[in-house]
């Protein structure tokens, strides 16, 4: 699904960005899951914190300035048309964690999971509530 094609507005702009972000981050923690027993796996990761400042940085200027403007960083690189690139990096944490603790590891990245699923469902739940026309009626 194309949801650049919803991009009417700033805000609509940074909810399509947490989605598509989240949809990304989804993948890599799954291909995580799946790839736990095979031999010489190392786990990846997509920079949070990262795209959580780089969000904050394009709020503040669309507060104080009206526009939106995102910069690129060392793993997320913007492109045209309001396309973005996410690369993913290799999570060392998890990496010692699978070595050492399987179960462990097992959970951390559900908890990953369920915590991505729930940002995706408040940004897409953001965005369905934007894109509604407003009722007059009262």
């Amino acid at each position: 699904m194309n949801l650049t094609s919803l991009v009417t507005d700033n805000i609509t702009e940074i909810l399509v960005k947490i989605i598509e972000f989240t949809h990304t981050r989804q993948k890599i923690i799954i291909r995580n899951i799946i790839n736990m027993n095979n031999p010489g796996f190392v786990p990846k990761k997509v920079a949070v914190k990262e795209f959580s400042d780089l969000l904050n940085n394009a709020i503040n200027e669309h507060v104080q300035n009206r526009r939106l403007l995102l910069r690129d960083t060392e793993s997320i690189k913007f492109g045209r048309s309001g396309s973005f690139e996410i690369k993913p990096i290799v999570d060392k944490q998890s990496k010692l964690l699978l070595e050492k603790n399987r179960n462990e590891y097992l959970e951390v990245q559900i908890n990953r999971l369920l915590e991505n699923s729930l940002n995706q469902r408040v940004a897409t739940e953001l965005l369905k509530q934007k894109q509604e026309p407003v009722s007059t009626d009262y």
